[in-house]
């Protein structure tokens, strides 16, 4: 999913440069909503690593 959202800020910078308003906005939206995604999980395995013990 990382790779995905790279690539997404690529093409979101390459269209901000040539000017594609309407297409930038939708990138980056998708790049807004997979932050938040990985952020969530992050956050959840976090939590789940924390009650794992070692032996």
């Amino acid at each position: 999913m990382f790779k995905w959202s790279l690539i997404l800020l690529v093409v979101a910078v390459v269209l901000g440069i040539f000017g594609f308003a309407g297409i930038i906005e939708a990138a980056a939206a998708i790049f807004k909503l997979l932050f938040w995604v990985f952020l969530a999980l992050f956050v959840i395995s976090l939590f789940l690593g924390r009650n794992r013990t070692t032996r």
